[in-house]
């Protein structure tokens, strides 16, 4: 028995390290895993500089929105928008869904929230249902104008009501900081 012990208190944290390894490598843990830590290192995305923005000129993009019907994205032209592009198999993005989701609760009668999946209703519905999510989701059906092109999720937009990309953060952020709802509220 004294061997063991002796064993165990010398090789404690390759012990540790082998079970970390053995939680990440089984599928059913490794996504709470991913999730926790992207939560860990999100951090609130900070305003772009005023001279180094990029202008949203052209509105022009079609999405379906829960209830199948199109949308054009037109509609949001002169106002505060946010789009998130996201999906329910990347931990980042489900990482900052509570943010955004408080984001939305609180803003979505001052800005126009778009969050924006590529998979089939069928799968982000339910996901959606059983976190108990509000967040409308829309899905492609038409290429993103230029300036909101993006091949990594999450991405995120807080677009300003001249079309001025005001943040742009790739991954996870504290989406429900304090310096994201005083740069929504100086804007809206």
């Amino acid at each position: 028995m004294p061997k063991e012990k002796n064993f165990i208190q010398k090789h404690w944290s390759n012990i540790i390290f082998v079970i970390i390894l053995i939680l990440v490598i089984i599928p059913q843990t490794r996504q709470p895993i991913q999730v926790f830590l992207n939560r860990m290192i999100a951090f609130s995305p900070s305003e772009i500089n005023e001279t180094d923005r990029e202008t949203l000129n052209d509105y022009e993009w079609y999405f379906k929105d829960e209830e199948n019907k199109t949308v054009n994205f037109t509609q949001s032209k002169g106002k505060l928008v946010l789009v998130n592009y996201w999906a329910t198999w990347c931990a980042p993005c489900i990482a900052e869904m509570p943010d955004l989701q408080k984001l939305y609760t609180d803003y979505k009668e001052e800005v126009d929230f778009y969050f924006i999946t590529s998979e089939a209703p069928e799968v982000v519905e339910p996901f959606l249902e059983r976190e108990n999510y509000t967040l409308p989701p829309y899905y492609f059906l038409s290429s993103p104008p230029n300036v909101l092109k993006s091949s990594s999720l999450p991405t995120t937009f807080l677009i300003g009501k001249d079309g001025d990309i005001i943040i742009k953060k790739t991954g996870a952020a504290n989406w429900n900081s304090k310096t994201v709802r005083a740069t929504i509220d100086k804007l809206k």
